[in-house]
């Protein structure tokens, strides 16, 4: 009888030493899947906000750059009256003589170019915001060409108080094209976001 009153309170302690480590891994298990996901949605804010940002660079300045050169191109028989007049608008566009005579060997050129630049830079998720944004602004100025022309086609004098007006529309119309190449292309060279006059706003409302 004493052999047995002294080995019960043995047999009894030993199975609670097992319960507190159970226990203990069940409560630290759950902490570290929380952090390791808290962790896991931190990482994957980081990478959504980084694709989202409107950073330029340098290949989406040289295509938005370029593209300010295709309303210019369309538009350079404007500046028939004024290129004449100033020899450093001469100096000036004579190296993009040959690029403006590729531009208007083919009638339907400008129509592919519009094209092009639509459905393939700005209708592509995979291109920039800031690249289809400057697109877009050069198709919207390409685009108001079609005003000067029409009034051209119904408006053709030759001579008097008419062929001036129609000279310093021609002109006027000419100038901005250079101007707002410069402007543009200067500015997404510089990483920039150039907002011209007008077609800053339609070109925000076709950009998602």
């Amino acid at each position: 009888m004493a052999m047995t009153s002294t080995l019960s309170p043995c047999t009894k302690t030993l199975p609670l030493h097992p319960t507190p480590i159970l226990s203990l891994n069940l409560k630290t298990s759950p902490s570290i899947q929380l952090k390791s996901n808290h962790h896991r949605r931190r990482t994957t804010l980081i990478i959504s906000k980084s694709k989202n940002t409107d950073s330029a660079d340098g290949p989406d300045r040289l295509i938005s750059a370029v593209c300010y050169f295709y309303p210019f191109f369309d538009g350079i028989q404007y500046g028939k009256y004024v290129i004449n007049q100033f020899s450093f608008l001469q100096t000036l566009i004579q190296p993009l003589v040959p690029a403006i005579r590729v531009f208007k060997s083919f009638p339907f050129n400008g129509f592919l170019v519009f094209l092009t630049l639509y459905f393939v830079v700005v209708r592509n998720p995979n291109f920039s915001r800031y690249v289809r944004f400057n697109t877009m602004q050069a198709i919207v100025l390409d685009v108001l060409l079609i005003f000067p022309d029409l009034l051209e086609r119904g408006f053709n004098p030759r001579d008097g108080i008419g062929l001036d007006l129609l000279m310093s529309l021609d002109s006027t119309v000419f100038l901005f094209l250079l101007v707002s190449l410069i402007y543009g292309s200067s500015s997404c060279f510089l990483g920039q976001v150039p907002r011209l006059p007008i077609v800053a706003e339609a070109a925000d409302r076709q950009v998602m």
